[in-house]
């Protein structure tokens, strides 16, 4: 299954929590589900026109796009232009790339809540009018627009959090590879359910101390860590 990779306005924090994916790392995990990485702007070699020619031929259908992934917020302004974000290399604004892929993709992915809603980039009063993938804050629209549905039938896929978890992201693409996610494995966000359906404490080994407030105060001590040392969610 190919995967690219799209950044686009945000601070790049989804691929670095990616990077902490451990026991499989990362490309091993995607390696192993059968999933190859056509092109990541911060983990591949490739730059420039050769990173460029990459993107076409996934536009001219010469290069299958399983999977589209954008993290970041999606940049329209000033006035609708896209101007404000303009890939490397291209005089291209990278609404205009966005659009284009996933127009082919198979799914669409969105990594992150920047990328999903907008998230903290699109925070008022949002001087470069950035919204999501197909959501603008909490209402269905965005860059691609609500009746947006991928070449599998999908809308976007909202892997959202800030950042993400890189066990939702993984577990997501690899879903996808094996065909493993239909609409009914959606919430009413567009969110896999999978994650989106519960709490991250009720799968923590401290949960029990946290339903009865029972706070650990130094590293050494049982209980919740969330009050007084840090949850690692």
């Amino acid at each position: 299954m190919n995967v690219l990779w799209l950044q686009s306005g945000g601070c790049g924090g989804c691929t670095m929590s990616l990077l902490c994916a451990e026991s499989p790392d990362v490309l091993a995990t995607l390696e192993g589900g059968g999933v190859s990485l056509l092109w990541h702007p911060s983990l591949s070699e490739a730059s420039g026109r050769e990173a460029v020619a990459i993107l076409e031929s996934c536009i001219a259908g010469t290069t299958p796009l399983d999977v589209l992934c954008v993290e970041g917020a999606l940049l329209r302004g000033p006035h609708g232009s896209g101007r404000f974000h303009v890939l490397a290399g291209t005089g291209q604004a990278m609404i205009d790339w966005v659009r284009a892929l996933a127009a082919r993709a198979r799914h669409t992915v969105a990594v992150g809540t920047c990328a999903a809603f907008g998230g903290v980039t699109a925070a008022a009063y949002n001087p470069t009018d950035a919204c999501g993938l197909q959501y603008d804050g909490n209402a269905a629209g965005g860059l691609l627009g609500a009746d947006y549905r991928s070449a599998s039938g999908l809308p976007v896929i909202n892997v959202a959090g800030c950042p993400t978890h890189p066990g939702w992201v993984l577990e997501t693409l690899l879903a996808l590879a094996l065909d493993g996610i239909a609409a009914a494995d959606l919430d009413s966000l567009g969110r896999p359910r999978f994650y989106a359906d519960q709490l991250v404490h009720h799968g923590c080994s401290r949960n029990e101390f946290y339903e009865f407030k029972a706070s650990a105060e130094k590293a050494s001590d049982l209980g919740c860590m969330m009050e007084h040392m840090g949850c690692k969610g």
